[in-house]
């Protein structure tokens, strides 16, 4: 499968004015890549993994893609209060945290815990994070699928749209005063491209060539807004050139495509080559989350041509064209998945419901302030006083 052409702006055209109108840039200027065909076919020399990791890879697709139905169904049964998955838009996830460096930042949206599990974040403490129990690593301080996890360079997710990428360009550039071999990866949605943010963030880094991978989901929709009513590019990538740097546009439902970009993407950002902002076309086949119903303003029929593309069935379909994975081994893969999940949220649910009272107060400042001291003293003696307050929270466990 030969790579997209580099190509150019196009020639400025006569306006109605006779005037030269603005440069055009169409969609055709940004192919989509693409390595596995429908068939499951791929080009050897693209491939770019060995058989182990491609196993390895569908079977953290399979789990995340699982653990996205487990969640929504516990919250429709009242044990956690709120979720917001990455169904169909795995390939995307898992094949852009996959082409990193172990010392690279990631730096989240809020659809890449797949990520933080791939880099070792236990999935039973992520689930205490949906709980926001005595087991959530956050005390309970963020909202469900906000996890963070030091140990793997993966930093709090926040809720406001686009902080995160010029987070991830001061964190490149500290990189460079340091002389640190670390690239970021910055994940976001297309509708985060109308934010200042943004602009800010790729202006820095186009400026000033910082090494940083700006890797968009573009899953069609900005909660109930579509991409065309959210902008008028007719590609996300196209926007790199207002900035001055690489574009690229990849069908975000191909592992190998996603990877094989993000790889090339780190390889020049590291080589002093500048940032890339890769677009990864997938789509949104469920709710923007828990709290959202699509059927308000997305007829089902858009959906279904996305479901014929689902990127599971992609590279179960290279699994098996290579050999790699028969009926049987599908099922026992499927039969361990469900399992580690079921302790997984049997582990998190041991735990106390609550994390510990004084808690509240940590990660606040370095220390908790005097008037921070005297409100946990105040409210240990209104909750001491009060019997008609059972607090778990009294001690740690």
């Amino acid at each position: 499968m030969r790579r997209e052409p580099e190509v150019s702006i196009l020639a400025r055209r006569k306006g109605a004015n006779g005037l030269p109108a603005p440069a055009q840039q169409t969609a055709e200027a940004f192919p989509l890549y693409r390595v596995i065909q429908d068939d499951g076919s791929a080009p050897p020399d693209q491939i770019g993994l060995a058989d182990a990791d491609l196993v390895a890879l569908y079977r953290w697709m399979v789990l995340n893609r699982t653990l996205d139905e487990r969640m929504v169904a516990m919250q429709r049964q009242g044990r956690i209060n709120f979720y917001i998955g990455s169904i169909g838009e795995e390939a995307t996830v898992f094949g852009t945290a996959r082409a990193m460096k172990p010392s690279d930042w990631i730096l989240p949206c809020y659809r890449e815990h797949g990520a933080a599990l791939l880099r070792g974040l236990p999935l039973a403490t992520y689930i205490c994070d949906l709980l926001g129990n005595a087991g959530d690593v956050m005390l309970g301080h963020q909202m469900p699928c906000h996890e963070a996890w030091r140990p793997a360079l993966y930093t709090s997710i926040s809720s406001p749209i686009g902080t995160q990428i010029t987070h991830a360009v001061g964190a490149a550039w500290a990189a460079r005063i340091k002389g640190d071999d670390m690239v970021p990866l910055v994940y976001f949605g297309e509708g985060a491209t109308s934010s200042n943010d943004f602009h800010a963030g790729l202006n820095f880094a186009g400026v000033n060539k910082v090494p940083v991978v700006f890797a968009c989901r573009n899953n069609g929709w900005a909660i109930s807004v579509p991409r065309e009513r959210q902008t008028a590019s007719e590609t996300i990538a196209q926007k790199a050139i207002a900035y001055g740097i690489r574009g690229e546009r990849v069908d975000g439902n191909d592992l190998l495509a996603v990877h094989g970009a993000t790889v090339r993407a780190r390889a020049r950002a590291a080589e002093g080559d500048g940032p890339t902002l890769l677009e990864c076309v997938t789509y949104r086949m469920e709710g923007h989350s828990t709290s959202d119903d699509p059927r308000s303003y997305r007829p089902a029929e858009l959906v279904e041509p996305w479901r014929k593309k689902d990127p599971l069935l992609r590279m179960k379909a290279l699994l098996a064209r290579r050999g790699l994975l028969g009926e049987a081994e599908e099922a026992k893969l499927l039969a361990d998945v469900r399992e580690v999940i079921q302790l997984a949220v049997k582990e998190a649910e041991a735990h106390p419901a609550k994390p510990p009272l004084e808690t509240l107060f940590e990660g606040v400042y370095a220390e908790p302030l005097w008037q921070q001291r005297e409100q946990l003293q105040e409210l240990q003696r209104a909750l001491a006083g009060d019997p008609r307050v059972a607090d778990p929270r009294s001690a740690r466990r």
